[in-house]
């Protein structure tokens, strides 16, 4: 799938819409709407018909144990991350999505609710290697940002502010940050800035609206603002529907690209 130069690339995240259908018709949708594709955890599923479907995979989940900023599992995080590498490359993902903390169904597997100097050293330590991997087979590992008042709690060092600084602190060009402007909008706010402040280090930007995490248009977030925002400060990269759909999935993804047209913000979707 070419792409011209400008605009920013749409992805939808499989694992959230179009629940009634099997995984890989779910990719297939996905694709024909013209949209490439995030996944989650690939062991669950068989890759080789995945790579069949002919989708583009914008990202997918780049660990299965341990977390970044833990002293005792840190390596955990870097031998999965490297057991997951061939399937990226066979899928042809370029980004693989670590977490500040190891999660288990989405919750924190070792709950603490305050931040160690420990566990910023660790942190820093554990990206700069996975961005030497990365760099030795063309991925890049984004740190997303998580909140931890509704989805998350008790992970340390999670706030978009924190993921910022810690990719800012590797300093290598194979890790980036995966914002997810749904999480910072819970934790944070103040979203237009926040792009701003983390454009030269955004790897991927993932949305969904607040409350519910449903698609933009369903709740308080002004997605065609932040759209603007995405175009004033010149970002070319993906954008990602992590979201459910509100009620029909062909709508929740009509109304993801309503919200990065041009008439609305200024942004060209990069076929």
């Amino acid at each position: 799938m070419s792409a011209p130069q400008g605009g920013v690339r749409l992805a939808v995240c499989a694992e959230m819409v179009y629940l009634d259908l099997p995984f890989e018709e779910r990719v297939r949708r996905i694709t024909d709407r013209g949209f490439d594709v995030e996944l989650w955890d690939t062991r669950r599923h068989d890759t080789g018909k995945l790579a069949a479907t002919g989708a583009t995979f914008s990202s997918m989940t780049g660990y299965s144990a341990g977390s970044v900023i833990d002293p005792d599992s840190a390596a955990d995080v870097l031998r999965t991350a490297a057991e997951l590498i061939p399937t990226a490359l066979e899928l042809g993902a370029s980004r693989m999505v670590v977490h500040p903390a190891a999660l288990i169904d989405g919750l924190a597997a070792r709950p603490a609710y305050r931040s160690a100097g420990r566990m910023w050293l660790t942190g820093l330590r554990t990206l700069e290697k996975l961005g030497a991997l990365g760099e030795r087979h063309g991925i890049t590992f984004v740190l997303e940002n998580l909140n931890t008042a509704v989805d998350h709690p008790g992970i340390p060092l999670a706030r978009a502010k924190d993921t910022l600084d810690l990719v800012e602190g590797a300093g290598h060009p194979n890790v980036k940050m995966m914002l997810d402007l749904y999480h910072a909008q819970i934790g944070e706010g103040n979203l237009i800035e926040l792009l701003r402040r983390a454009q030269p280090h955004i790897g991927e930007v993932q949305v969904a609206d607040v409350p519910g995490r449903c698609e933009p248009g369903t709740g308080e977030i002004n997605y065609p603002a932040v759209a603007r925002a995405l175009a004033e400060i010149g970002y070319e990269g993906t954008v990602g529907l992590e979201a459910w759909a509100e009620s029909d999935s062909d709508l929740a993804l009509d109304r993801f690209r309503a919200a990065f047209t041009v008439e609305a913000s200024g942004l060209r979707p990069r076929p």
